[in-house]
């Protein structure tokens, strides 16, 4: 049986990047990207001389400025990073029908497994690759080979924001074992923490473990910490773009607040961006969550769910609302709220034979299809639904 190649493709600051090529001046000025008109603005992305700086994602953008004061900031252009990426995706999908792609960020993997009578080694496929790229769309990403995602995207890490990186089959354990734990995708602060807790500091004393003795401590989650410290991962390279488990938005406050309604008009809002990201995916949420953060630094999470899914704003505003009432029970002002929309269903084209909508559904249909045609033409926040129950 073949060892998988795998390819990931890493265009290091790509809202960045994108930008830069739209506009040769920005070429050497410290960039960070965040919506500027919003209250305590988040950095969406920024340059390597922010980054140099100081300055990471998420960081509020007031603090960002302090860290480089040199820094020009620019308002995020989603539809032109996704044209972008777009255009990424067809280069690379000529040598293998495998491309799994992010949304609008700059990464992909490719499976060329087997491709190599008519490409070539796999390693001269992403060398050919990144200087089309270069080339024809002025973006040079970093890339990494290995025999699974999981190492291929660590190995891409090692390398930013310029370079490469192959980590050959039965390498992948020794490769892994010196770096921080920091560095292993999907582990949560809790469980840095934790692990920082029994003295464990890199990949390689986790994958001293055993099974059981990770099972003490991380119960169902150690079987994915076992396999992912020794390089084991058998996910697929899933073709089409890959869909976050989750679409999330989120709102902070101008001043940290107690009042229940300024929280239920911001969920009104947050609403409809999430409906119509459903919407646009042919996706059905069933899942509604709503994350409090507090003045205190605490944070409530609740959820409401809907086993048959949708995206209707109305019936996802009903979600949220019930998942509101059931965090609103502390007396801590709210600093920002998050909606996050999962367990995904894809919805499905053809209308159904014996279920038909009421009369009150199909004016929500009308309602919410004229509502995106309008946010598409002039953008998010032009119209939205009102705050009555």
């Amino acid at each position: 049986m073949l060892d998988r190649e795998i390819i990931h493709f890493n265009v290091t600051d790509f809202a960045v990047a994108v930008e830069r090529i739209q506009d040769s001046s920005l070429k050497h000025v410290p960039l960070i990207v965040a919506p500027v008109q919003a209250s305590r603005a988040l950095v969406y992305d920024m340059s390597e001389e922010a980054y140099g700086d100081g300055v990471r994602k998420g960081m509020r953008l007031s603090l960002a400025h302090k860290y480089c004061r040199k820094a020009q900031v620019l308002m995020p252009q989603p539809a032109l990073y996704r044209k972008a990426m777009m255009a990424l995706v067809k280069r690379v999908i000529s040598y293998t029908p495998l491309v799994e792609q992010g949304a609008e960020d700059g990464h992909l993997f490719m499976d060329v497994t087997g491709t190599h009578r008519l490409f070539g080694p796999a390693p001269d496929i992403a060398w050919r690759l990144r200087k089309q790229l270069q080339k024809e769309l002025g973006l040079d990403p970093v890339w990494s080979l290995a025999t699974n995602k999981l190492v291929s995207k660590i190995a891409s890490r090692m390398v930013r924001p310029f370079g490469e990186y192959i980590v050959g089959s039965g390498e992948e354990r020794a490769f892994l074992s010196p770096l921080p734990l920091s560095m292993l995708p999907g582990l949560t602060p809790g469980e840095i923490r934790l692990l920082a807790d029994f003295n464990l500091s890199r990949i390689g004393q986790l994958a001293d473990l055993s099974r059981e003795q990770l099972l003490v401590a991380f119960q169902k989650r150690s079987t994915y910490l076992y396999d992912a410290s020794r390089g084991r991962d058998s996910t697929a390279v899933l073709p089409g773009t890959k869909r976050n488990h989750h679409i999330s938005r989120e709102h902070t406050f101008e001043q940290d607040t107690g009042a229940y309604k300024e929280v239920q008009s911001v969920i009104t809002m947050l609403i409809h961006e999430i409906g119509r990201t459903l919407r646009q995916q042919g996706l059905l949420g069933r899942r509604m969550g709503i994350a409090l953060s507090h003045s205190d630094g605490t944070k409530t999470i609740r959820q409401a769910t809907y086993k048959n899914g949708s995206d209707n704003d109305f019936l996802l505003r009903r979600l949220a609302l019930a998942a509101l009432d059931r965090a609103w029970g502390r007396r801590i002002r709210v600093r920002s709220c998050a909606l996050i929309c999962d367990r995904f269903l894809p919805k499905s084209r053809q209308q159904s034979l014996f279920v038909m909508a009421t009369h009150r559904e199909q004016q929500q249909e009308q309602i919410l299809s004229a509502m995106d045609k309008v946010c598409n033409r002039f953008g998010n926040g032009m119209i939205r639904l009102g705050t009555a129950p």
